[in-house]
């Protein structure tokens, strides 16, 4: 099946209030071009070089977000451009966000990176650590930074019964941090979380943005 129906399978799944990331890290030009020539302009990366690397070969209408661990010293190559960084997870990279997006004139929209998985490898607030974050209230001096939501990844698993837990566990957070601390900004909006083989139990327990890639691009 080709790219280019893959794309339109999933559309057709996917609610249209629901966001697709498609995952095009260590995928060619070639196989986002056929994505893109589909119709799709929202693509994910993570890394750093590389994502650089398209953004400057590829058409300016993409709307690139950084889906990666993301280092403060790097934060630089791609703030002139990135649309969504889904993994802020300290207040020293908020500061490094914060001063790129001066140094560039621009407001960095980012999601707040929540630890839910069991997995230790898995990186982000914990939802505590997160709940301080965001009532010690820094983030607010940011001008050059909007909180836009959460982002979390379920522990890899078949136990569909622990994924669903988890993704309920962020979805219950957001609307805590939402009732709390957001409750007049309508940006505070985006849930991402649900990927390949999980993104319908995601959507489920209300993801508004899903990253995709293996249904799409296949194998790397």
């Amino acid at each position: 099946m080709s790219i280019k129906s893959k794309i339109e399978n999933l559309k057709g799944i996917i609610p249209s209030d629901v966001k697709m990331v498609a995952v095009s890290k260590f995928h060619s030009n070639s196989e986002i071009m056929e994505a893109y020539d589909a119709g799709h302009r929202m693509f994910g990366e993570s890394r750093v070089q590389e994502l650089v690397q398209k953004y400057q070969e590829l058409p300016k209408d993409i709307e690139w977000h950084f889906i990666g661990n993301l280092q403060r010293n790097k934060v630089k190559q791609i703030a002139p451009f990135v649309s969504l960084i889904h993994s802020l997870d300290s207040e020293r990279l908020m500061l490094e966000i914060e001063k790129q997006g001066s140094v560039n004139d621009r407001v960095i929209p980012c999601l707040l990176q929540v630890h839910i998985a069991e997995e230790e490898t898995k990186s982000g607030f914990s939802p505590e650590e997160c709940r301080r974050f965001v009532a010690d209230a820094k983030w607010k001096e940011c001008s050059h930074i909007k909180i836009s939501g959460l982002m979390g990844m379920a522990t890899f698993t078949e136990d569909e019964s622990k994924v669903k837990k988890e993704f309920d566990q962020l979805r219950t957070l957001f609307g805590e941090l939402k009732e709390i601390h957001f409750k007049n900004d309508p940006d505070f909006k985006e849930i991402s979380m649900g990927m390949t083989g999980d993104f319908q139990l995601a959507i489920n327990s209300g993801s508004t943005i899903v990253r995709i890639g293996t249904l799409i691009f296949g194998s790397r």
